[in-house]
């Protein structure tokens, strides 16, 4: 039971959105009666709390204030029950849905490429589509018409655009709701709970991958464009938890090596603190390292870095070290 200063702050994020764990279950509280410096940062979550499920009795939303909409996105908690290759897009769903109320008002705020707020919600809407449509949840949005003899790439990118154009002539909330519907619909397939059924392999956006794995696939999408929507709002979104990112981390970087082939240049590649791979061949000797900070590799895979902006450490022969990041830049399609 924890019952020090610095430990009942810890847990009030749990606390504020009725998760605090039982054994903690009379220690918070009763530090809340005696502390009240706890107590008024308690109230502050609470509030927080209230405005992200939804507008009080007269329709209005208060705003949460930066600090306080960070901490909630860092604390909100995953839907329990997914297995663990699900657990991260629980949290990003979660992230985002606590990012949303900060965009009343605001969103035709431009967020990346050419859309704005409404439109990246709907990118993520259709975006979710193949991966719940082959689990067998029905779509929510009439049918794209794609070109025979079509590659995944123009049908994709044809889907996306008619989801935003169709979107956009409903309210925010509508999307919202649909957006929020089809990702609980995800998270309640028995793929999601159970790693045997989702060992099965399927291609979709072109890569063929178990479904454990394009759920990993949802996550980094979803973490990527709450980045862009808390960038364009102003606030600043956390990077996923360690573990969570440790697996966004290590599926593109098999997706990475897939996509150099075993004929590139050899590089050592590293993250920051973490593990390491040999990129390339496997029958020369290694021509560079490379190491990058998780983050930021994501954010190039994202397509959020360029390959000559990155932050990076690098040593040895420059056109292997070009080519790995050249190579994890072209992966976006995000």
């Amino acid at each position: 039971m924890t019952d020090d200063h610095d430990g009942v702050r810890d847990l009030l994020a749990a606390w504020a959105f009725g998760a605090l764990p039982p054994a903690e279950g009379r220690t918070v509280p009763g530090h809340l009666a005696e502390c009240e410096a706890c107590a008024a940062e308690a109230e502050r979550l609470r509030e927080t709390v209230r405005l992200l499920d939804g507008p009080g009795p007269n329709g209005a939303h208060a705003r949460p204030t930066p600090d306080i909409v960070s901490f909630a996105l860092r604390a909100r908690p995953a839907v329990p029950g997914v297995a663990a290759h699900a657990a991260p897009y629980a949290a990003a769903v979660a992230g985002l849905k606590a990012l949303l109320p900060e965009a009343d008002g605001r969103w035709g705020t431009p967020v990346v490429h050419d859309w704005d707020v409404h439109a990246t919600l709907a990118h993520l809407l259709a975006a979710d589509e193949p991966l719940a449509g082959r689990l067998g949840i029905a779509a929510r949005l009439p049918a794209s018409p794609v070109p025979e003899g079509a590659n995944w790439e123009d049908a994709w990118n044809r889907r996306s655009a008619d989801v935003i154009e169709h979107e956009h002539g409903r309210t925010p909330e509508e999307t919202v709701a649909d957006w929020s519907a089809q990702a609980a619909d995800l998270l309640a397939s028995p793929e999601a709970r159970d790693p045997q059924l989702a060992a099965t392999a399927t291609t979709l956006m072109g890569v063929r991958l178990p479904v454990a794995d394009h759920f990993v696939v949802r996550a980094f999408e979803a973490w990527i464009h709450t980045d862009d929507i808390g960038r364009a709002l102003g606030l600043a979104v956390p990077p996923p938890p360690a573990e969570h990112l440790g697996q966004l981390v290590r599926l593109a970087v098999r997706i990475l090596g897939l996509a150099l082939g075993p004929t590139a240049p050899p590089v050592l590649f590293a993250i920051d603190g973490g593990p390491q791979w040999v990129l390339g061949s496997e029958d020369e000797p290694v021509r560079a390292e490379l190491a990058l900070d998780p983050v930021d590799f994501c954010l190039l895979v994202g397509g959020r870095y360029t390959p000559e902006e990155v932050p990076r450490g690098a040593s040895g022969d420059e056109g292997a070290v070009r080519n790995v990041l050249e190579r994890a830049a072209s992966l976006a399609w995000l």
